[in-house]
């Protein structure tokens, strides 16, 4: 490794170039060790050593020449003690530098090659590339399956199989059993006062009075059914169409249950709304809305729910006990209009003459009821019994249904309802707002009037349905 010449001393004259000498191109010039002060030079001027801001020190032995501006020099650090006396710097020996080509080239210059003397700079490590969040794909809006549609969870197969006939068809469970127990009071009211109208015919009065008695047989007549159906019910027989759509899956809910499904007829109500109805001894009848908007999982539900009415006896028990109450019923409508128009003609007359006619009325009435041994007081607490019976029915007929498989189906049915009986008190109490008025509340009488259960106390009684069974 060549050492650069020392600088002349004092009194000395200063070096001139060798012309001879070849010239090099200038290189880039590696950090110098730590000196005390530059050393003095006479006759010429002292080199500058490089500051933070001062290019590296220009020797005359070697020509200048633009140093690129990436090999740029960092400021040499100085130390706090100096050595005594100054010595020259120690330079690298210069390595090969490319022959200079044009100023336009484009060849990268020669990497920095760091002085063995001078510590190595750790290299500087790469930050964490972080890794870009993987694309995913937003999912696509479900779109609701049609209730024809086979792929539907609740769609059952309606395809023809062979069917296993129950024993016993038809009963009256204990439900059925209290309806028509409930129903003794209002029986016995309608028989005293059956028995008032035969006394105005005569001699056929006894024949009314046993006419009357023999009438509940109507409930099973199907001629008379199909008055009910129609007259009260403001039912209709199922058009080609519909009764292509109902069958297969009636015929479907009879075989689970081990019924004659010819034995019932289907009926339709042209109605908007989810609902069904079990009447007499025959009448199975569905809204428009059930049979065009329910798959026929759902659908085979409500008709499953039905189809309990009447294998339990519901049906024909309140529709036999709302026939022999129907006289007592009436009479007490007239009794009631009757007695309306008495005070109102009373007080025209004064309060003397209404305090009369209180008189009359309330000796009539006790005299009934110690006649009777009471049993017209029982009338006041009936409605809310037969409510209570009622909704017991409507429990067994959801078991009857959840027994025959038809468990999911019915409990998405009942949410369903649910969800149309809080959009109904959702505009009741903004109608209610709109004229400044509170939203209506439910009493606690009318919730004792309710014939059916409310939707929480369904789901409950359809959990052991619900759940999975064991493996065997």
């Amino acid at each position: 490794m060549s050492q650069p010449q020392e600088p002349p001393y004092p009194g000395s004259p200063p070096p001139h170039p060798d012309p001879a000498a070849p010239t090099a191109p200038a290189y880039p010039q590696p950090p110098q060790p730590p000196a005390a002060a530059a050393p003095q030079y006479p006759g010429t001027p002292p080199p500058t050593y490089p500051t933070a801001a001062a290019p590296p020190p220009a020797y005359p032995s070697q020509p200048q020449g633009p140093i690129p501006p990436q090999h740029a020099q960092p400021p040499y650090p100085h130390p706090a003690h100096p050595a005594r006396y100054p010595q020259p710097p120690q330079y690298p020996h210069p390595t090969p530098y490319p022959a200079p080509g044009p100023a336009t080239s484009t060849a990268p210059p020669t990497p920095y090659q760091p002085n063995p003397a001078t510590p190595p700079i750790p290299a500087p490590t790469a930050p964490p590339v972080p890794t870009p969040p993987i694309p995913t794909t937003a999912a696509a809006p479900v779109t609701p399956l049609h209730p024809d549609d086979p792929a539907h969870p609740h769609h059952i197969s309606t395809d023809r199989r062979r069917i296993h006939l129950s024993d016993s068809q038809r009963g009256a469970d204990v439900t059925a059993i209290g309806n028509l127990l409930l129903y003794l009071p209002h029986f016995l009211s309608s028989l005293f006062v059956m028995a008032l109208v035969s006394l105005l015919f005569g001699g056929l009065g006894v024949i009314v009075f046993f006419a009357w008695l023999l009438s509940g047989a109507l409930v099973f007549h199907r001629p008379t059914e199909s008055a009910i159906a129609r007259r009260l019910l403001k039912l209709r027989h199922p058009t080609p169409q519909e009764r292509a759509r109902l069958e297969p899956v009636w015929r479907e809910v009879t075989a689970r249950a081990g019924v004659e499904g010819r034995t019932y007829e289907l009926w339709v109500e042209d109605s908007d709304h989810l609902n069904a109805v079990a009447a007499a001894g025959h009448i199975v009848g569905v809204t428009r809305f059930a049979m065009n908007q329910l798959p026929n999982g759902e659908l085979a539900a409500v008709l499953a729910h039905e189809l309990g009415h009447h294998v339990g006896g519901h049906a024909w028990s309140s529709l036999l006990g709302y026939w022999y109450a129907l006289p007592g019923r009436i009479a007490w409508r007239v009794l009631r209009a009757v007695s309306s128009a008495v005070f109102r003609v009373s007080r025209l007359f004064s309060c003397f003459g209404m305090g009369i006619v209180v008189l009359v009325f309330g000796a009539i009435a006790f005299a009934t009821i110690s006649t009777l041994y009471g049993l017209p007081l029982l009338i006041l607490g009936v409605p809310y019994a037969l409510a209570a019976v009622g909704r017991r029915a409507e429990l067994r007929a959801d078991q009857h249904a959840a027994a025959l498989g038809f468990a999911p189906m019915l409990a998405a049915v009942l949410d369903k309802l649910h969800q149309a009986e809080q959009h109904q008190q959702a505009q009741a109490a903004a109608i209610a707002a709109y004229h400044g008025q509170p939203p209506p509340q439910e009493s606690a009488l009318s919730k004792l009037l309710a014939s059916h259960p409310d939707h929480h106390t369904r789901l409950h009684h359809l959990q052991p349905y619900l759940q999975p069974k064991p493996q065997r």
